[in-house]
């Protein structure tokens, strides 16, 4: 296991590289190209240039996080074969530059659903919510300007003003896309970028959906164990992996996310743990890494990591807003620093544990 931390970039992050090397165990970044658009084609040059400012810092790339998928791709278009070229080039750039793991997601129109992004808890701190009566009572063209006033400022991921100034279109485009459709669509691109994916040994690493369940009626399709195993299946290729991560699996509390962890033994390239406390089976929220203050037995969830030889980049995810911090939501540095050490702890409590019992 490497532990990471998510990196937007200059001038889209609050949080700096320096910052991030001075986490105690964290050695590289996940990070993106944040200012590209889904289907351009990353350069080399663009690349290296990032490279050069994260490894100045004492840091290195462990992963991307996203290169994100044109919707003519999850759709399944006339125009879908001439976005996967360019999504193979921008791959091709990143193998050149000793790039290896990609995450991304196929989620149609949002990439993530959440009806408050800041929700104050008891302790004074605010975190990303969900409440599905809220959903339910949105239009979908509404959704953003709901949130929009809590975002800090900040441009979110999938939430990008010209992305929802096209809401109504997106969802015009997807009209005709079930989750058999969507699931197709997702095995076609990647048995496409299975080649080149191999000769520069890039795994990519499929990150759920959020929430898992259909939102708006859109398809939503990695939301379980049953049908994450079927696509590994489908493209069964060590490259075509998972991004397991428990907040979003964690959504649908009929996933067991040990359970999960074990049966995805090996393919599980990318991990994302963190913590929700849930107020009802549909109203959650995010909370402290730490599993008192959730829901989840974040011990068992990186026991089963641990036990299924894991070994690669780790992430603190979604962390509450503490100590005054004004941040993107759920990408402050203080609390998700807090959760980095928190996950090395366990880490490291669960490794003696292991090697004392052989003696």
């Amino acid at each position: 296991m490497e532990m990471t931390f998510r990196w937007y970039g200059k001038g889209f992050d609050t949080v700096e590289l320096w910052q991030i090397r001075q986490i105690p165990g964290v050695t590289g970044v996940i990070t993106t190209l944040y200012d590209t658009q889904p289907g351009e084609v990353w350069s080399r040059e663009r690349i290296r240039a990032l490279k050069d400012e994260v490894e100045a810092a004492g840091l290195y790339i462990a992963g991307i996080e996203s290169v994100n998928v044109h919707d003519a791709i999850k759709i399944g278009s006339d125009e879908r074969d001439r976005y996967i070229d360019n999504y193979i080039e921008t791959l091709e750039h990143l193998g050149q530059e000793d790039i290896h793991l990609v995450c991304y997601n196929f989620m149609p129109v949002f990439d993530w659903t959440r009806t408050e992004l800041a929700r104050k808890r008891a302790d004074g701190s605010t975190v990303l919510a969900y409440t599905q009566a809220a959903v339910d009572a949105l239009n979908p063209e509404d959704m953003f300007a709901s949130i929009s006033g809590d975002a800090n400022g900040a441009i979110l991921p999938g939430w990008e003003p010209e992305r929802m100034a096209r809401v109504k279109e997106l969802f015009e485009m997807y009209s005709g896309v079930d989750n058999e459709k969507l699931f197709a669509n997702l095995v076609y691109f990647l048995e496409k970028i299975m080649p080149v994916c191999n000769k520069y040994d890039i795994k990519m690493a499929i990150h759920p959906d959020d929430p898992a369940w259909s939102v708006f009626g859109l398809p939503r399709i990695i939301i379980n164990e049953e049908n994450i195993l079927r696509l590994m299946k489908a493209v069964d290729d060590v490259h075509n992996g998972v991004t397991f991560c428990s907040g979003s699996y964690g959504t649908n509390l009929k996933n067991d996310l040990p359970h999960m962890i074990r049966a995805l033994k090996g393919r599980i390239h990318f991990a994302h743990v963190r913590n929700l406390k849930f107020n009802s089976p549909d109203d959650f929220e995010e909370s402290a890494h730490l599993s008192s203050d959730g829901t989840f037995d974040m011990y068992e969830i990186m026991r089963a990591l641990y036990e299924t030889g894991f070994s690669g980049p780790i992430r603190p995810d979604h962390g509450r807003m503490i100590w005054g911090e004004v941040a993107m939501p759920g990408y402050g540095l203080y609390d998700r620093a807090l959760g980095a050490t928190y996950l090395n702890g366990l880490w490291e409590a669960i490794d003696k544990a292991h090697k004392s019992s052989l003696n």
